[in-house]
């Protein structure tokens, strides 16, 4: 399985690294996101279409641990309108079917 199928880049950091490196990388995150060595690995192994996510504040931690700037970690761009306009459409809609 290719790392592109994944949902995170978890693996492409890690298989930068030096074999020394990874060795010792794959022990001490677990302990540094306070996972176990399990959790580490199904957060390695998420797939873009799960609904599994890892949660924000480990996001986070991979981010820094990594040297990533944030919203970095993730393999896709996730894309959505701003709030403001998300309601200007939803009281746009909601105004003009109470007059019909």
């Amino acid at each position: 399985m290719s790392d592109k199928a994944r949902k995170y880049k978890i693996n492409d950091c890690l298989l930068r690294l030096p074999v020394p490196q990874y060795r010792e990388a794959v022990k001490i995150i677990p302990k540094i996101l306070g996972v176990s060595l399990n959790t580490f690995h199904n957060y390695r192994n998420i797939l873009f279409d799960d609904k599994q996510d890892i949660p924000y504040e480990k996001v986070i931690m991979f981010e820094k641990l990594f040297e990533m700037r944030t919203g970095e970690l993730i393999n896709k761009e996730v894309q959505c309108k701003p709030l403001k306009v998300l309601m200007g459409k939803e009281l746009l809609t909601s105004r003009f079917t109470k007059r019909n």
